[in-house]
């Protein structure tokens, strides 16, 4: 009975550990939120599904519109990073509080994990699709991005780890301080 107490105490002792640590490292909650939602769907490809509406509807959008704006603020929000809560990839860059890399420019720092990337298509002239950076390398970049799918478009069915080349990046910044 005592080693029985005992054995609970040091579990009860060991979670307590790993949650508090756990929550005092942003990019570890951003991290693990993002994983989290590795292998979700939509139900029909046309940007629905009960996963993707609770992105949508985070930042006030309805069914069918675009969603991986949506999926990065709704990561940020459970990880309880403050974002803007916008649907849009062009405004989320522009919230961004700092940018950490921009192509074709030296900056004075590298982006890192649970920062947000964004892809510049030039049928659209703006930055069009974006996600989170998981690893970033000399020449690759791993990322977790929401509506895509195993190609890497922007207009996918669910949510992927990716891993890209670094030049097809336009910025990347961050939301976390």
């Amino acid at each position: 009975m005592a080693k029985s107490k005992n054995l609970h105490y040091y579990l009860l002792l060991l979670v307590f550990i790993t949650c508090t640590s756990f929550q005092g490292d942003v990019r570890q909650r951003v991290q693990f939120n993002y994983n989290t939602q590795l292998g979700v769907r939509e139900a029909s490809g046309h940007n629905d599904g009960l996963q993707v509406e609770q992105y949508l509807k985070y930042v006030g959008l309805k069914k069918g519109q675009p969603w991986c704006a949506a999926f990065v603020c709704w990561v940020l929000g459970r990880s309880e990073v403050k974002n803007p809560r916008v649907g849009g990839c062009v405004n989320l860059l522009e919230k961004g509080k700092t940018i950490v890399y921009r192509a074709g420019r030296k900056m004075n720092d590298y982006p890192r994990k649970g920062d947000v990337f964004f892809i510049w298509y030039a049928s659209k002239n703006r930055v069009a699709h974006t996600g989170f950076v998981d690893s970033w390398g000399a020449t690759w970049v791993k990322t977790i991005e929401g509506n895509t799918n195993d190609a890497g478009s922007r207009e996918g069915d669910g949510v992927y780890r990716k891993r890209r080349l670094k030049r097809q990046l336009y910025a990347v910044v961050s939301f976390i301080s």
